[in-house]
């Protein structure tokens, strides 16, 4: 597993009273955890920070979706139902740019 692999996870409401199972992005991983973002087919959802996936065979989405940004989380690797896709190197770079506006870094 590894970053910009989009995989099935288990991911908590932000309230923690539970979670559902839904595609979310690779943001690191080691032999025990991995960190991710979540995905949306919400569009509705959208701020300023977040990407539009477009679906496609390569990422595995099955509609056009929004990367949140803001909603991550570090689960046991364990967690993860499988693997849907990976995003694209340029995918990655857009994201790796959203993230570091979204998390104040320069």
């Amino acid at each position: 597993m590894r970053k910009g692999d989009i995989v099935l996870i288990p991911f908590p409401f932000t309230d923690l009273s539970g979670s559902k199972l839904r595609p979310a992005v690779v943001l690191y991983a080691n032999d025990l955890d991995v960190t991710v973002s979540f995905i949306t087919s919400n569009i509705r959802w959208k701020n300023k920070f977040d990407l539009v996936l477009k679906k496609s065979n390569s990422n595995g989405l099955k509609v056009d979706s929004i990367l949140k940004t803001s909603k991550i989380a570090t689960l046991d690797k364990d967690l993860v139902a499988g693997k849907l896709g990976a995003l694209s190197a340029y995918e990655i770079s857009e994201m790796n740019k959203e993230m570091k506006k979204m998390l104040q870094l320069k």
